[in-house]
């Protein structure tokens, strides 16, 4: 059976904080209640939580405040990974939430994995635009670089895009075709220019006519 709680703070998808309710009793006991994310709606927690509102929503406002500076200076992140990949561009394994947390403690950000919003382990080569919430009402958007070399993370971070090898050699095949193409044109257009002045010109031995006067 669905349990009520009264939400101690914003939660997405869910509510407000103060709002009560009703949720799955293994969602409330493993992640709410002990993350201090809500309490059980009993009556003495409600009356507990109308005590406390006005201290908590201070503390909220606060804590968003401090939030909302720490994401200014993270707008410009990027956290590079250097993996090994497939020339498909694939990875020899995957990228999860707990490397990005750590990559970006290397770059000077203490980040949770918690914080960091990913619906699947990132398994491809590229620059990957990766939600993090700061705050249950302050979320921001870095950049997480998964590269093959320190040169290839460069170029990725200046906006390059890696191209798999099976599709550059479909690519470079298809400007060779494309310039042969126009090659063989050329030689037409050419070829049939000088057929066209040689039908022109006057024969051996014949004189041009002669202007009227």
């Amino acid at each position: 059976m669905p349990m009520n709680v009264i939400l101690l703070e914003r939660v997405p998808k869910l509510g407000q904080m103060g709002d009560v309710v009703k949720v799955k009793p293994g969602f409330a006991r493993n992640f709410l209640l002990p993350q201090k994310k809500a309490l059980r709606a009993t009556k003495d927690n409600i009356t507990y939580f109308e005590s406390q509102r006005k201290t908590l929503e201070a503390q909220n406002l606060e804590r968003r405040s401090e939030a909302e500076a720490v994401g200014a200076k993270m707008s410009d992140l990027k956290v590079t990974l250097i993996r090994q990949a497939s020339e498909a561009l694939q990875l020899y394994g995957s990228v999860t939430s707990r490397d990005i947390a750590d990559g970006a403690v290397a770059e000077g950000v203490k980040l949770q994995r918690s914080q960091i919003e990913l619906d699947k382990p990132i398994k491809t080569l590229g620059a990957h635009k990766i939600k993090v919430h700061l705050h249950p009402e302050v979320t921001v958007e870095i950049t997480t670089i998964v590269a093959r070399s320190p040169d290839e993370a460069e170029f990725l971070s200046k906006g390059g895009t890696l191209v798999a090898e099976t599709e550059r050699a479909a690519m470079e095949a298809a400007e060779a075709a494309q310039r042969a193409a126009e090659q063989a044109a050329a030689l037409f257009e050419a070829k049939a220019a000088a057929e066209s002045e040689a039908a022109e010109a006057p024969a051996e031995g014949e004189e041009a006519p002669a202007e009227k006067k």
